[in-house]
């Protein structure tokens, strides 16, 4: 169908030809009464026979019979087999088997060095170094022999002078307290303070006591319940089409008066429609690794071809 600008459709999408359309005359087959798989209801089908479970009977296996791995296969001996490999390995030697000179030579006690590639060590000796001749030192110096004795119940043994003996009563305590308890009461002016007041567990006999008066008792108003409940004079109206279940009445028509189109709206016949030029149109396009793999696998080689190959 062409547009106003002169193109037909197929020239705007840019397409060469319009699409075959494949299901031009069939029938129309509801998406609800569509079976899920035709095939399976025509024909014959397929009997597998039911799954098999894994057990010890040939019967869940595909092979009619136990099939061996090794059957009509000689018993081999596996010793026989390392005596071969041990002859063959000892063929490959090309003379006899090395043999030290002489054996390992065992220390024949703790310290010695007999057995051992260095010999022994003279810084390790136990020969006595070379001294020089002891000479006697002079004699100590003399002085008092110590005083005996252990400090308890013995005078005139310790570096400082003697401690002086200075009595001690046997009542001091109760002296100093007395003493000091004379010297208290003497110090006290008058007798002791006491309250005029009754001691009492509060300030108060009453703690939740008030001076204030306290305001009126506010009296509870009763609801006054009503004996029938409440019933509307009319069941609600439903709307049908019109404002009869409405609060307030059908609006009344009002006319829309005709208005004319200003000068700058209407558009000049001289004046053309602008088109913009048809650009170049995006089709849709393969990669280049799907091009690769249809060049080199093709109808003719996809059988012999190989995974490297592509």
């Amino acid at each position: 169908m062409p547009t106003e600008g002169g193109k037909t459709d197929m020239e705007r999408i840019g397409l060469f030809s319009e699409m075959e359309y494949v299901t031009v005359g069939d029938k129309y087959v509801s998406s609800f009464n569509r079976p899920f798989n035709d095939a399976a209801s025509k024909n014959k089908q397929m009997l597998p026979g039911g799954s098999k479970a894994m057990s010890n009977l040939q019967a869940g296996y595909f092979d009619p019979h136990f099939v061996r791995i090794f059957e009509g296969e000689g018993y081999v001996n596996l010793n026989q087999v390392r005596r071969r490999h041990m002859m063959e390995e000892a063929k490959k030697n090309l003379g006899k088997a090395f043999l030290p000179s002489n054996g390992d030579k065992k220390p024949c006690g703790l310290g010695t060095y007999y057995g051992t590639i260095g010999g022994p060590v003279p810084f390790f000796s136990t020969q006595l170094k070379p001294r020089d001749k002891y000479e006697v030192p002079g004699k100590n110096l003399y002085t008092n022999p110590g005083k005996k004795g252990t400090g308890y119940g013995y005078a005139n043994i310790t570096i400082g002078k003697q401690f002086s003996h200075s009595a001690d009563f046997y009542d001091a305590p109760k002296l100093n307290f007395k003493k000091e308890n004379e010297e208290h009461h003497r110090l006290v002016k008058g007798t002791p303070f006491k309250s005029n007041l009754y001691p009492r567990e509060y300030f108060d006999t009453n703690p939740y006591l008030f001076e204030k008066a306290l305001p009126p008792i506010k009296k509870t108003e009763k609801k006054e319940l009503l004996a029938h409940p409440f019933k509307p004079s009319s069941p609600g109206k439903k709307a049908g089409g019109m404002k009869a279940g409405t609060f307030d009445p059908y609006p009344s028509h009002s006319a829309d008066p005709y208005v004319v189109k200003l000068a700058s709206q209407t558009s000049s016949k001289g004046a053309k429609i602008f088109y913009p030029p048809s650009g170049p149109k995006s089709r849709p396009t393969k990669s280049i690794m799907t091009l690769n793999v249809k060049r080199a696998l093709n109808t003719k080689n996809y059988k012999t071809a190989s995974v490297q190959s592509c």
